[in-house]
Protein backbone atom coordinates (compact mmCIF):
# COMPACT_ATOMS: atom_id res chain seq x y z
CA UNK A 1 0.00 0.00 0.00
CA UNK A 2 1.30 3.71 -0.84
CA UNK A 3 1.75 5.79 1.74
CA UNK A 4 -0.85 8.14 1.07
CA UNK A 5 -2.94 6.17 -0.77
CA UNK A 6 -7.14 7.09 -1.23
CA UNK A 7 -9.77 5.80 0.73
CA UNK A 8 -12.87 4.86 -1.16
CA UNK A 9 -14.48 7.99 0.13
CA UNK A 10 -11.36 9.91 -0.92
CA UNK A 11 -11.85 8.44 -4.55
CA UNK A 12 -15.74 9.47 -4.37
CA UNK A 13 -15.58 12.67 -3.43
CA UNK A 14 -13.22 13.80 -5.39
CA UNK A 15 -15.33 12.01 -8.43
CA UNK A 16 -18.16 13.96 -7.12
CA UNK A 17 -15.93 17.09 -6.96
CA UNK A 18 -15.18 17.02 -10.79
CA UNK A 19 -17.93 19.75 -12.36
CA UNK A 20 -21.56 18.20 -13.48
CA UNK A 21 -20.43 14.70 -12.07
CA UNK A 22 -23.41 12.34 -10.89
CA UNK A 23 -23.03 8.84 -9.28
CA UNK A 24 -25.47 6.04 -9.89
CA UNK A 25 -25.46 2.19 -9.31
CA UNK A 26 -27.33 1.35 -12.70
CA UNK A 27 -26.28 -2.47 -12.76
CA UNK A 28 -28.72 -4.53 -10.98
CA UNK A 29 -26.71 -7.69 -10.95
CA UNK A 30 -23.64 -5.94 -9.82
CA UNK A 31 -25.26 -3.37 -7.28
CA UNK A 32 -22.19 -3.10 -5.74
CA UNK A 33 -20.45 -1.30 -8.99
CA UNK A 34 -20.72 2.51 -8.56
CA UNK A 35 -20.71 4.80 -12.02
CA UNK A 36 -19.64 8.25 -12.34
CA UNK A 37 -21.13 9.89 -15.10
CA UNK A 38 -20.16 13.49 -16.67
CA UNK A 39 -23.07 14.89 -18.95
CA UNK A 40 -24.54 11.07 -18.98
CA UNK A 41 -21.37 9.46 -20.04
CA UNK A 42 -19.21 7.13 -18.05
CA UNK A 43 -15.98 8.37 -16.76
CA UNK A 44 -15.20 6.13 -13.73
CA UNK A 45 -16.67 2.89 -12.42
CA UNK A 46 -15.68 1.31 -8.98
CA UNK A 47 -16.63 -0.88 -6.08
CA UNK A 48 -16.66 1.39 -3.67
CA UNK A 49 -16.48 -1.33 -0.61
CA UNK A 50 -14.04 -3.82 -2.64
CA UNK A 51 -10.55 -4.29 -0.92
CA UNK A 52 -8.06 -3.96 -2.59
CA UNK A 53 -10.11 -0.77 -4.00
CA UNK A 54 -10.04 -0.76 -7.75
CA UNK A 55 -11.47 2.41 -10.47
CA UNK A 56 -11.81 2.24 -14.04
CA UNK A 57 -11.05 4.99 -16.01
CA UNK A 58 -11.49 5.93 -19.67
CA UNK A 59 -8.03 6.77 -20.83
CA UNK A 60 -6.17 7.49 -24.61
CA UNK A 61 -5.02 3.94 -25.88
CA UNK A 62 -1.43 4.76 -26.60
CA UNK A 63 -1.11 6.38 -23.03
CA UNK A 64 -3.68 3.34 -21.87
CA UNK A 65 -0.53 1.28 -23.23
CA UNK A 66 2.17 3.22 -21.72
CA UNK A 67 0.95 3.09 -18.18
CA UNK A 68 0.08 -0.42 -18.24
CA UNK A 69 4.15 -0.88 -19.39
CA UNK A 70 4.90 1.07 -16.63
CA UNK A 71 3.14 -0.14 -13.33
CA UNK A 72 2.07 -2.99 -12.32
CA UNK A 73 -0.99 -1.38 -10.68
CA UNK A 74 -2.71 -0.49 -13.85
CA UNK A 75 -4.15 -3.20 -16.17
CA UNK A 76 -6.39 -3.08 -18.79
CA UNK A 77 -10.20 -2.64 -17.96
CA UNK A 78 -11.92 -5.42 -16.57
CA UNK A 79 -15.16 -6.26 -18.57
CA UNK A 80 -14.42 -3.21 -20.79
CA UNK A 81 -12.84 -2.27 -23.95
CA UNK A 82 -9.36 -2.60 -23.21
CA UNK A 83 -8.11 -0.49 -25.70
CA UNK A 84 -9.46 2.57 -24.32
CA UNK A 85 -10.37 1.35 -20.63
CA UNK A 86 -7.44 0.75 -17.32
CA UNK A 87 -8.87 -0.67 -14.12
CA UNK A 88 -6.09 0.82 -11.53
CA UNK A 89 -5.67 -0.55 -8.12
CA UNK A 90 -5.84 2.21 -6.04
CA UNK A 91 -3.58 1.65 -2.73
CA UNK A 92 -0.75 0.60 -4.96
CA UNK A 93 -0.35 4.09 -6.45
CA UNK A 94 0.40 7.78 -5.03
CA UNK A 95 -2.97 9.44 -4.71
CA UNK A 96 -1.87 12.41 -6.51
CA UNK A 97 -1.12 9.95 -9.32
CA UNK A 98 -4.78 8.36 -9.18
CA UNK A 99 -6.58 11.94 -8.69
CA UNK A 100 -4.79 13.01 -11.73
CA UNK A 101 -6.09 9.35 -13.68
CA UNK A 102 -9.30 10.01 -12.72
CA UNK A 103 -9.34 13.59 -13.99
CA UNK A 104 -7.77 12.95 -17.35
CA UNK A 105 -10.82 10.45 -17.73
CA UNK A 106 -13.17 12.76 -16.96
CA UNK A 107 -11.63 15.04 -19.15
CA UNK A 108 -11.70 12.98 -22.16
CA UNK A 109 -15.41 12.06 -21.39
CA UNK A 110 -15.98 15.76 -21.78
CA UNK A 111 -13.98 16.12 -24.87
CA UNK A 112 -16.47 14.44 -26.46
CA UNK A 113 -19.54 16.37 -25.30
CA UNK A 114 -21.42 18.78 -27.59
CA UNK A 115 -19.71 22.12 -27.35
CA UNK A 116 -22.80 23.96 -25.11
CA UNK A 117 -22.27 20.94 -22.49
CA UNK A 118 -18.79 21.38 -22.31
CA UNK A 119 -19.02 25.23 -21.97
CA UNK A 120 -21.69 25.09 -19.20
CA UNK A 121 -18.95 22.52 -17.02
CA UNK A 122 -16.08 25.19 -18.20
CA UNK A 123 -13.81 23.00 -20.47
CA UNK A 124 -14.46 24.60 -23.96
Amino acid sequence: MTPRALTAGAVRSYCLGLNGTSEDTPFPRNAELTVFRVGGKIFAFCALEETPLKISLKCDPEEALRLREAYGAIVPGWHLNKRHWNTVTVAELPARMVRELIEDSYDLVVSGLPKAERLRLDRP
